[in-house]
């Protein structure tokens, strides 16, 4: 294959993933009209149009979505293995892109990764929340963090945390005047403080298990937040039900300014694991951020 369609290809690629001719060029280092251009002729030498085009986005033909589903995955193997040559360098280099959630990013990654950090400076990560079971091949991330349940059987997974229990809480002047909720189900008479998710927009559900029975409950109530510390803010402030994990509310428990419900209800979940592709060739730098997140009991 000639040169100059292995660069087409790249382009290609990278307009198809960032959907967006503006962001891609923006990734590549050239101009929007040199991009546009490599695209059009690529069609017009394969004879099939690839990106369907509007003033404000670009999206995938069949066509399109065939050829990156079928190139995307090689390519990303190429620059993986031109990454791993980093082995041979005095000091691990490279960045490392990580799709978590907000808890397991600020409980138990930032800390072990802060630390990994000062000590080989060469190491760049991305650590990039969202609650949907994102495809890590195909948004090119290296590593993805759920619960162990989560986890594909066809990725290699490390546990990296503890098993932990959600807690439902609330302080004590919200329940003047209320009965607590006793059953999942009650939570429906209940004013409680929703979770958005930043990358779905929906809200997060609440989910409860009691010896074989489970539960999910859409919650309703006034108050709608994005992050974890908000909600316990306001969980203190009376405003509603807050569903977190235990250990951001313990000191509050302890302290008399949130009560425990549903306890009963909120067994122990099965810890964080951080998951990646069997076949991926692990560079010096992901190999020491596996090893520094690996959860030793």
């Amino acid at each position: 294959m000639r040169r100059d369609n292995l660069s087409d290809l790249r382009v290609f690629i990278a307009v198809a993933r960032e959907q967006s001719f503006t962001k891609a060029a923006a990734k590549l280092g050239v101009s929007q009209s040199a991009m546009s251009y490599t695209i059009r002729t690529m069609e017009a030498r394969l004879g099939v149009r690839l990106l369907t085009r509007t003033t404000r986005s670009v999206s995938l033909t069949d066509a399109g979505e065939r050829l990156l589903r079928s190139i995307g995955p090689r390519f990303d193997e190429i620059e993986s293995e031109i990454s791993a040559l980093s082995a041979l360098r005095d000091k691990p280099a490279g960045t490392v892109r990580i799709t978590t959630v907000e808890y397991a990013a600020e409980a138990i990654l930032w800390p072990a990764i802060a630390k990994l950090m000062r000590e080989y400076p060469d190491i760049n990560i991305e650590l990039i929340n969202d609650y949907g079971l994102t495809d890590i091949v195909a948004q090119r991330y290296d590593a993805g963090v759920r619960l162990g349940e989560q986890v594909d059987r066809d990725m290699i997974a490390v546990r990296i945390g503890r098993d932990f229990r959600i807690a439902v809480v609330a302080a004590p002047s919200y329940f003047h005047g209320r009965r607590q909720p006793r059953s999942p189900q009650d939570l429906t008479e209940h004013d409680c403080i929703n979770l958005r998710l930043p990358t779905h927009g929906g809200f997060y559900v609440w989910e409860f298990r009691k010896g074989r029975r489970e539960l999910k409950v859409r919650v309703q109530g006034r108050v709608v937040f994005n992050t974890l510390a908000m909600i316990r803010d306001a969980a203190l402030e009376g405003l509603g039900l807050a569903y977190l994990p235990e250990d951001l509310v313990e000191a509050g428990i302890r302290k008399g300014g949130l009560v425990r419900v549903l306890a009963d209800w909120c067994p122990p979940r099965p810890g964080f694991h951080l998951y990646y592709p069997s076949r991926r060739q692990p560079s010096p730098a992901f190999a020491l951020v596996v090893d520094a997140l690996r959860h030793r009991a």
